[in-house]
């Protein structure tokens, strides 16, 4: 049987899996919390890279009641533990670690962008992780909820209902200071005058994933690309207005941002993906920026247009969106640790289904 096929493989029903938390960020946190209370995993340690946070029992470092599991910064604690799965949810790739856990046998479940499609990635990086998963006989598999579901299983299902296309565009539409209130404007590049030259390692940073996520939609599909197409664009703010911490974005200050990833077939875009940033709606470009979420349309015969958006709001906002992102990182656990040894995408893995009961 091909490796594509075993890759296929269902879960085990009723298995519970030993896992470990890799990192307690913001999304770390929401995920750590959500493994201690899921009765499918076992939660048997965590990873952290903070002085402050290692001997901290892992209740503690999630707003839960002590459960007796202290976090450790060294990660042959980690190993020595044999779990099923790693969650990660760590910033940088940490390639060497990630190939440690392979190597020894540890499936990964991770947010990290690095891994989502194998022909896309860094090569060096690809070589390194395909020979860690031949040698530990482990899997690996990015996802999340941007890129992840909304970027590759979102399309790959509702393409379901087409033959052909024309075009299929998934816009992003993301509050940034309401669903990353951690994350400055200044990063962002929201408050710059206007005109300023689109920050190009951001434009890089975020290009890295989305390419990817293209790909395999393209590879699923059997659309072979010509290449990308990748750019930014800014909105400047019709007025003056502070953000929520008092924060001022002055009129004709940049307040939105946007970056298309955009798959290129015969000549023009076949699969694009556009990152609708703001600060605040009232911008001098007709972009149509909506509350967070995304809108999926496919142009073409069988013309769909789908939206997503999340009925939260205040500061219950940051909250759902880590655990949206966390969520369907455990949720593909099983999926990881059932599949053929290898850098598993979206479209080689089975619809992932989480287990509520």
């Amino acid at each position: 049987m091909s490796a594509h096929l075993d890759s296929l493989n269902m879960p085990e029903p009723g298995k519970v899996y030993k896992v470990v938390q890799w990192a307690t960020g913001r999304i770390g946190e929401s995920s750590l919390r959500e493994l201690i209370r899921s009765p499918q995993m076992q939660l048997v340690g965590v990873y952290v890279h903070s002085e402050a946070k290692e001997g901290r029992d892992a209740g503690d470092l999630c707003g839960l009641p002590p459960i007796g599991i202290k976090a450790t910064r060294h990660i042959e604690k980690i190993i020595a533990l044999k779990p099923d799965c790693v969650v990660g949810n760590q910033e940088g790739a940490n390639v060497d670690d990630v190939c440690r856990f392979l190597e020894a046998g540890i499936n990964i479940a991770t947010s990290r962008v690095d891994f989502l499609e194998p022909d896309r990635m860094n090569p060096e990086v690809r070589r390194r992780v395909e020979e860690a998963c031949r040698k530990g006989g482990a899997s690996i598999h990015a996802t999340g909820a941007s890129p992840g579901f909304s970027s590759e299983a979102l399309p790959l299902v509702v393409s379901s209902m087409s033959r052909r296309m024309d075009c299929m565009t998934i816009d992003e539409y993301a509050d940034i200071p309401a669903s990353c209130p951690d994350v400055q404007c200044a990063q962002m590049g929201f408050g710059r005058p206007p005109g300023d030259k689109f920050d190009p390692n951001l434009l890089k940073h975020i290009s890295h994933g989305f390419e990817q996520s293209v790909n395999v939609i393209a590879k699923a599909l059997q659309l072979p690309l010509e290449g990308f197409d990748v750019f930014g664009e800014t909105a400047n703010a019709k007025e003056r207005f502070l953000l929520s911490g008092g924060t001022p974005i002055e009129k004709g200050a940049i307040a939105a941002q946007r970056i298309t990833v955009s798959g290129m077939r015969n000549g023009k875009a076949i699969i694009r993906y556009r990152l609708n940033w703001y600060c605040c709606t009232n911008v001098d470009k007709d972009w149509d920026l909506r509350r967070s979420g995304w809108r999926l349309l496919i142009e073409g015969e069988t013309p769909i247009d789908v939206n997503v958006t999340f009925p939260v709001a205040g500061d219950k906002v940051s909250p759902a969106m880590a655990a949206i992102t966390g969520y369907r990182v455990i949720n593909a656990v099983p999926y990881v640790c059932a599949a053929a040894p290898g850098i598993r995408t979206t479209a080689e893995l089975p619809t992932i289904v989480p287990t509520m009961g």
